[in-house]
């Protein structure tokens, strides 16, 4: 990657950062009562010419966790409400969970996410501008995201996720068992971290009632796997519970040493979705 290429997408990063920030009030931080507001991280291109527009979102809370059914507190225009975006909010900043694939003809035309929690609304405009594209697969240091397999499913790597189906009953917990590589590089005059190359984190992402993990983030324990020809390979093992039952979706975020959201420059990491059905 060259540097006008690097110094490109540090601009971005901090455009990226700075337009969720100027929508958030200089007032202290509250454990609740505040609002949702989406984030618009970017585009990027697939090889068949059309284009992902990727999303996050800020929940404003320091604790309140907030579900927000999709309809009219929680839509995306034009062709939704439902465009595959959260139900669930975590507190706090998170970057980059799902990708709206759009066609070749685009042009300028825009996507907005309305999201309406504690009586407040926030709608985010999202298109092509040539200023927010993004380079999700490599860095300005060629670092790339971690790889992820599910048995029985293709690898994935990058913020467009992989989705898998699972089945599970109330009475029982659900073993969740994820693969992960890493080319474990880092940030040029970075000393490399003592933490493994990869950490992951489960989430709910929909669903009628409350998941509980075992361990959300389980650690990535070393594994071989030559085959893979990265420089690390770990496995990660944990279980979730359901509280009842229904169609949920669980989110599985896989960062590398550049930590969540790549610190703002939208490289390195991994989705991936998995939807269950309990019974």
């Amino acid at each position: 990657m060259t540097t006008a290429n690097g110094v490109r997408l540090l601009a971005v990063g901090l455009a990226a950062a700075l337009s969720v920030c100027a929508q958030l009030p200089l007032e202290p931080f509250h454990d609740s009562g505040q609002g949702v507001t989406a984030a618009y991280e970017g585009w990027f291109q697939n090889a068949d010419g059309t284009y992902n527009i990727l999303f996050g979102y800020y929940n404003r809370n320091q604790k309140q966790e907030l579900d927000i059914p999709i309809g009219p507190n929680n839509r995306i225009e034009p062709g939704g409400p439902d465009r595959g975006q959260p139900t669930h909010f975590l507190p706090g900043r998170q970057w980059g969970l799902f990708t709206i694939t759009v066609p070749k003809d685009f042009g300028k035309n825009k996507l907005t996410w309305t999201l309406v929690a504690n009586g407040q609304t926030a709608a985010i405009p999202a298109g092509l501008d040539p200023l927010w594209e993004l380079a999700p697969f490599k860095d300005a240091g060629d670092d790339t995201p971690p790889t992820v397999r599910f048995e029985g499913a293709p690898p994935v790597q990058g913020p467009r996720p992989v989705t898998v189906s699972l089945s599970a009953k109330m009475t029982e917990p659900l073993p969740l068992t994820v693969r992960v590589s890493d080319d474990a590089k880092v940030i040029p005059g970075m000393q490399r971290p003592r933490t493994p190359p990869v950490t992951l984190r489960w989430s709910k992402f929909r669903g009628p009632g409350t998941v509980t993990f075992a361990n959300a983030r389980p650690p990535a324990d070393k594994v071989d796997d030559p085959a893979t020809g990265a420089a690390f390979n770990g496995q990660a093992t944990t279980t979730a519970t359901f509280s009842e039952p229904g169609e949920y979706i669980l989110y599985l975020v896989a960062n590398d040493w550049t930590g969540p959201g790549g610190r703002g420059f939208q490289c390195c990491w991994t989705n991936a979705l998995v939807k269950v059905s309990v019974k």
